[in-house]
């Protein structure tokens, strides 16, 4: 029992005392500037083309589920505003953290993981190069700097559908669209969602270094941390969103009517 207790609690407990060293390596300098762009481009190309993909249905299904709401309420001259707060509070963040965590932390978790196994890491400990600072700092700013990209991808994307769903599939009337975008929106909204983007960001990005650097087993031991990244990974941004939108309702309240 004592032992199962310790490994309960040895593993959260790790991951945070990395959050905390991480976090204090990215502003150690100098910073690897050129690691970081390097990073941030391979990011970039595993997660394009899946916010694209993600972004579109996203904005069709939020536009179609709001524009029959609002329909059926009378109030279909607020269907841009709803539809707008529903993407830039809540889908925004959330598609870009299910990219961030699947993709981008999958592969800095499988990099991490066979760089274990081939030993590369005790190697730059043996010659005295901290792997926080050099390997996994970069690419926590890297995954950051992309989710924040992603985010903004997902938000236009969003409203774009939002505007096709609404007003030309649905028939709803474009100005009623357009202006009643600050009705219910503010910008407080869209400064909220940047933040939870890249907090997301560095939060996957270090839960994937971590299962990276803990693998073991050889590359079936690889394959079980990305696994288990993803899964911790998504529980905890699940968790973070959760508690941002409740701090952020008691520090921001909703504009009244």
């Amino acid at each position: 029992m004592a032992f199962s207790a310790v490994s309960v609690i040895r593993g959260p407990g790790e991951i945070a005392a990395m959050v905390v060293e991480v976090t204090k390596r990215i502003f150690t300098r100098p910073f690897q500037f050129r690691e970081f762009v390097e990073q941030a481009w391979f990011i970039t190309s595993v997660t394009l083309m899946p916010t694209i993909l993600v972004s579109i249905p996203f904005g069709a299904v939020i536009s179609l589920q709001v524009g029959n709401l609002t329909g059926q309420l009378g109030a279909q001259s607020f269907a841009g505003a709803t539809a707008v707060l529903a993407v830039v509070r809540e889908a925004a963040p959330i598609a870009a953290a299910l990219i961030i965590a699947g993709a981008a932390g999958s592969a800095i978790c499988s990099d991490m993981g066979a760089r274990k196994i081939r030993e590369e890491i005790d190697a730059m400990e043996v010659l005295g190069v901290d792997p926080l600072e050099r390997l996994i700092a970069p690419r926590v700013v890297a995954t950051m700097f992309v989710a924040l990209m992603i985010n903004g991808i997902v938000i236009g994307a969003g409203i774009g559908g939002g505007y096709f769903f609404t007003v030309i599939v649905q028939g709803g009337s474009a100005g009623a669209f357009l202006s009643s975008f600050t009705a219910l929106a503010s910008l407080p909204d869209l400064y909220i969602s940047m933040v939870k983007a890249v907090v997301f960001g560095w939060l996957a990005a270090i839960v994937g270094a971590y299962k990276g650097l803990n693998a073991g087993g050889g590359p079936s031991g690889v394959g079980r941390a990305v696994n288990e990244s993803v899964i911790v990974a998504f529980m905890l941004l699940f968790f973070l969103n959760a508690v941002i939108t409740a701090i952020y309702f008691q520090v921001v309240p909703p504009p009244g009517l």
